[in-house]
């Protein structure tokens, strides 16, 4: 019998979190989640080196005013208005995020935008540190 109580009470916490994680729509408006896949958007307005950042500014406030997390899918770029929504395609893989202005920067010679650690990897540039990208706005 304690055995069995035992197991129970490891598999409870795990299955109410779960519970909780879940949503009942896949509706973004809803989940505040944007998909990658199919986003149509116009051609490119800005092609060169994308850097990342967040290691050191997690928490800090941005130049928007709002706090740094380095695993939403946000960027810093030198003058497109704060919420300016981008896609942002690493043409050496043809990966892609979609990600919103919320700071300044890049403060580094000859880079167009420094993503937040989140994009950074879903486009495959922790390792090397940069890559060559195109930007491409969206409505």
């Amino acid at each position: 019998m304690k055995n069995i109580l035992t197991r129970a009470s490891a598999i409870v916490p795990i299955l109410l979190v779960a519970a909780c994680n879940t949503t009942a729509s896949n509706d973004p408006h809803i989940t505040g989640s944007i998909s990658q896949a199919n986003i149509d958007a116009g051609p490119a307005i800005q092609r060169g080196t994308a850097s990342w950042y967040g290691p050191g500014f997690h928490g800090r406030k941005t130049a928007s005013g709002e706090r740094f997390n380095s695993s939403d899918m946000t960027a810093a770029h030198r003058s497109l208005p704060f919420g300016t929504k981008l896609k942002v395609v690493n043409e050496s893989n043809g990966r892609s995020v979609v990600v919103r202005v919320n700071d300044r920067g890049p403060f580094a010679h000859r880079r167009i935008i420094d993503l937040a650690k989140g994009p950074a990897q879903a486009l495959g540039l922790t390792s090397e540190g940069t890559a060559y990208v195109s930007l491409h706005l969206l409505d």
